[in-house]
């Protein structure tokens, strides 16, 4: 059995943040935020990283993370490019976003030969997260009348922003851990302990309480995955373009509930008591800085990661 691999996804532009945050230093020798969770991933047994990023961003990106990281993983890399469409999907005028989470994971579909977990780049996940779904992905396969995945949840009172609003994938667990249902809520904003959101401009809102269980994108697949998102994503993405042709795009929770609706994966909830914290937004960064100073001086993290 091929050892799992860990994808992060860090082709993203950074939009509400103003830059390519991917790149930015939080720790005090430098390192940015991906090299705490690639840290802890690969204490919880990772060997292997392949990073999705952009051309545009390749030459940088290798000098600064790529050099760093390679002193203790092996590092591979994958392109993202708003070009790389199915045959019948034409770029729309004027579009620049890129395709979404689906779209990047497939990028990297070269580079992955058996189990592998998907993070983002500018999300801090804690090490317990690693180690949970290390070991589901290490101990755990495909049945033949099932595809087997994994996804770690956060409570939502633990992942919201104080600067702004934030999307989650609101989820539906049953009584034995199974994931139901997936939604992606986009702007949430805190509401004491937990959140709520509008979909009519301000004029009603949703309570969530801070305890929902939410996605932050940390998923555990076999390579099945890769076939069965491979020949869904152009009917999806279709759809997703029709509606918004500037920003429609495929996420992952959209292929994963559609393979939940048609009973082709089960899905296995792994919850994680971390404190999840990110850089969402400029004025978030200082709290990062100030939180991996605190776990730096409790001895979870040496001075200098990769030393």
């Amino acid at each position: 059995m091929e050892k799992p691999v860990l994808v992060v996804l860090a082709a993203g532009m950074g939009s509400r943040y103003g830059g390519l945050k991917q790149m930015d230093s939080v720790g005090s020798c430098g390192q940015c935020l991906i090299d705490y969770s690639i840290y802890d991933a690969r204490r919880a047994g990772f060997e292997t990283v392949v990073f999705v990023i952009t051309r545009e961003m390749e030459a940088g990106f290798r000098e600064t993370v790529g050099a760093r990281i390679s002193r203790g993983m092996e590092v591979r890399y994958a392109f993202q490019s708003l070009a790389d469409l199915p045959e019948e999907v034409e770029v729309p005028d004027g579009r620049v976003k890129p395709w979404g989470t689906t779209h990047a994971v497939l990028a990297a579909s070269d580079c992955i030969h058996g189990p592998f977990a998907v993070i983002n780049a500018d999300d801090y996940y804690g090490p317990e997260a690693f180690r949970v779904l290390y070991d589901y992905l290490a101990h755990h396969t495909d049945r033949p009348d099932c595809f087997q995945y994994a996804m770690v949840g956060y409570r939502l009172g633990r992942t919201l922003s104080d600067n702004g609003s934030v999307t989650r994938g609101v989820c539906r667990v049953s009584e034995d851990g199974l994931l139901e249902n997936i939604v992606e809520q986009q702007d949430i904003e805190r509401d004491g302990e937990g959140g709520r959101f509008s979909t009519d401009e301000g004029q009603t809102w949703t309570h969530l309480a801070g305890d929902t269980l939410v996605s932050m994108n940390f998923w555990g697949f076999q390579r099945s995955f890769l076939e069965e998102a491979q020949h869904r994503f152009p009917l999806l993405l279709r759809r997703a373009l029709a509606q918004h042709p500037e920003k429609g795009e495929v996420q992952l929770p959209v292929i994963v509930a559609d393979m939940l609706d048609r009973g082709r994966a089960q899905v296995r909830m792994l919850s994680s008591g971390e404190q999840w914290f990110g850089v969402t937004y400029r004025e978030d960064k200082p709290l990062v800085m100030a939180a991996l100073a605190k776990k730096t001086e409790q001895g979870l993290y040496p001075e200098n990661l990769w030393a």
